[in-house]
């Protein structure tokens, strides 16, 4: 069984920096695609970044140019460093894995960020 455990998290001002890591265990790391995902109050869940196993990413439109998606497949890691981050990035944010050729979610307990002055 999958799981995910993020760390990272927390408070920061607008402009400021956080680097986000999701330790994977249970199955075999680089037969996942893995994501980030987040989740404001009031708001639907919605993409961040994903990164195949070779190291194709997916950004979204929101936080190109200012996050950047990352794996280590030696340490079943997957990073999320944040740069310039603005108050709309306040949200939980939740790591994701979904194996080649299914449609089945693995998701992480999540992680708060907050971007506040």
């Amino acid at each position: 069984q999958v799981q995910l455990v993020e760390s990272g998290g927390g408070s920061v001002q607008p402009g400021g920096s956080l680097r986000l890591s999701c330790t994977f265990s249970g199955s075999i790391f680089v037969s996942y695609v893995m994501g980030w995902y987040r989740q404001a109050p009031g708001k639907q869940r919605e993409l961040v970044a994903t990164i195949t196993n070779r190291g194709l990413t997916n950004y979204a439109d929101s936080v190109k140019g200012r996050f950047t998606i990352s794996r280590d497949n030696a340490k079943s890691t997957v990073y999320l460093q944040m740069n310039s981050l603005k108050p709309e990035d306040t949200a939980d944010y939740y790591c994701n894995a979904r194996r080649f050729g299914t449609t089945t979610d693995n998701w992480g307990q999540g992680t708060q960020v907050t971007v506040s002055s």
